[in-house]
């Protein structure tokens, strides 16, 4: 079948999704989000008690199901300590360095829901003060939020409703450039969700019927490593976590190509389904690269470690430089959307 998705759609959706702030521990406006995306194209909907969204779609199959995830919680942060000269001292959550988000623009979320504006810093961040702002450490000790209000004190950034705990966001940036990139801080994974939720509408409006019901579950604890470990039915059969592709030295991923990877860090994804997602690529003339992550986990790998007897597989599209100043290309968004279409549509593997 000849499929060509909108690409500039899927980029309008993750412009909206990586505005949405959501880092893990604090993700419920932008399942919100979702969850009103799905039920608008008629699709049905369930939170389990993780605050995680599964939409289910049914097909001719429903003794055998697949799954298919995706997460929206990001990297982020959280107060650490309220320091004596009204400035915060954070802690992260997730895996990121703080270089990757010094000078960064911010926002705290009080319990209350008030917003305030920020930046991270390094304490010795001007060259006319600090002899040393060049080399020292970025660590927990040094970075810091400068809040954008007249604060100078512990007490008063308390009055302002700032507490220990309190989350801390960052500003995505994101930019659409004339020749084809979108650039953000969360790509890792809104473009999936992305990518899965323009599929779901797809899949909605032209009315397809799928050979197996299908779960897509969109987690939102993936960064901290328990995203997709529940809620697996016990007829699922093939569970395919779709999450970036990680580029750098040594790896054949690119931004261009909807990347299959074949082990990551929890060791080999399924040899079948690999195999098969692979001859679906080759057979569709879609854009792939083979790969191997070394410092990675998936909403896949945890539903293992978990103990789901399940068949489990991971793709995704290209992202550059993960973690920090992410960028992708509407090549590696339409290869990784074919390649999904034509998966959906196949017979699963003979485990």
């Amino acid at each position: 079948m000849n499929y060509q998705p909108s690409v500039q759609e899927t980029f309008s959706l993750i412009k909206e999704l990586v505005s949405i702030p959501s880092p893990s521990g604090n993700t419920s406006k932008v399942i919100s989000y979702v969850e009103k995306f799905l039920q608008e194209n008629g699709v049905v909907t369930k939170r389990n008690r993780k605050g995680g969204l599964i939409a289910t779609v049914k097909g001719t199959n429903e003794k055998e199901h697949r799954m298919l995830t995706a997460h929206v919680d990001t990297l982020g942060a959280m107060v650490k300590e309220i320091k004596s000269n009204g400035r915060l001292k954070l802690t992260m959550i997730g895996g990121f360095r703080w270089n990757s988000v010094e000078g960064e623009y911010c926002e705290i979320e009080t319990s209350s829901g008030k917003i305030f504006s920020g930046t991270i810093l390094m304490h010795q961040t001007s060259v006319h003060v600090y002899k040393n702002a060049g080399d020292a450490p970025r660590n927990d000790e040094n970075i810091e939020v400068r809040i954008d209000e007249k604060v100078s004190s512990r007490e008063q950034v308390k009055e302002l409703g700032i507490e220990v705990g309190d989350f801390v966001s960052f500003d995505p940036r994101v930019q659409i450039t004339d020749s084809g990139y979108i650039k953000s801080r969360h790509l890792d994974d809104k473009a999936s969700v992305a990518i899965l939720l323009n599929m779901i509408k797809h899949i909605q409006t032209e009315k397809i019927t799928l050979p197996y019901t299908t779960h897509f579950l969109i987690s939102n604890n993936e960064e901290i490593g328990y995203g997709g470990n529940s809620n697996i039915t016990p007829d699922t059969v093939e569970y395919l976590a779709v999450d970036m592709g990680a580029l750098g030295d040594g790896q054949s991923s690119d931004e261009y190509t909807v990347s299959i990877c074949v082990k990551d860090s929890s060791g080999p994804y399924h040899y079948g389904l690999r195999k098969h997602l692979v001859e679906l690529a080759q057979k569709n003339e879609i854009g792939y690269k083979v790969d191997i992550y070394p410092f990675y986990g998936s909403d896949a790998s945890a539903a293992i470690r978990s103990g789901h007897d399940i068949i489990h597989g991971l793709i995704g599209p290209g992202i550059e430089s993960s973690h920090a100043f992410e960028r992708t290309h509407e090549s590696s968004i339409l290869n990784t959307q074919k390649l999904i279409y034509h998966y959906l549509l196949s017979e699963m593997v003979d485990y």
